[in-house]
């Protein structure tokens, strides 16, 4: 892309925890966030943020998402795959914690995914991820202000 006013944040708003926190760091940057989520879950817009509602569905948003994104984006997702379609298309990929996602670790990541999948169709469920704290949400803040910083000052990562 050629300058940031091009680039969007596209956010997987189905379960992110971390809404306002993007919406406070876009706003620093000026950038539009585009937050996506099923009907069954209630966003509320606000300066720089477009709210899209897809139907209900297992994966109705990260198809939206995968159909919608182009180079250049940022795309917030805690969904490997859809993380994994991401850097395919040349985007930027976090998680809600402040990960960046990497093609270097994508194919452990998924190869995980699969066996906790393989683990719940056998009847084994497990906690599933703890709730956010106050801490990571400020890790994630700032991870997120680092990156848009250094994609905004056109370093290459």
């Amino acid at each position: 892309m050629e300058n940031a006013r091009e680039r969007r944040i596209i956010v997987d708003g189905d379960a992110c925890p971390v809404k306002r926190e993007i919406a406070q760091v876009a706003r620093n940057f000026g950038l539009p966030v585009v937050m996506v989520s099923s009907y069954d879950h209630v966003l509320q817009a606000e300066e720089g943020v477009t709210i899209v509602q897809v139907d209900r569905g297992d994966q109705m948003a990260d198809l939206y998402i995968a159909n919608h994104m182009a180079s250049g984006d940022v795309v917030l997702t805690q969904d490997y795959g859809l993380a994994a379609l991401a850097l395919g298309k040349r985007c930027r990929a976090m998680s809600f914690r402040g990960q960046e996602y990497s093609d270097s670790k994508m194919d452990f990541m998924l190869e995980g995914r699969h066996a906790r999948a393989v683990e719940r169709r056998r009847g084994h469920y497990g906690k599933g991820p703890k709730p956010i704290t106050a801490e990571e949400k400020n890790v994630f803040q700032h991870k997120l202000t680092k990156l848009l910083t250094l994609l905004q000052e056109n370093v290459q990562l």
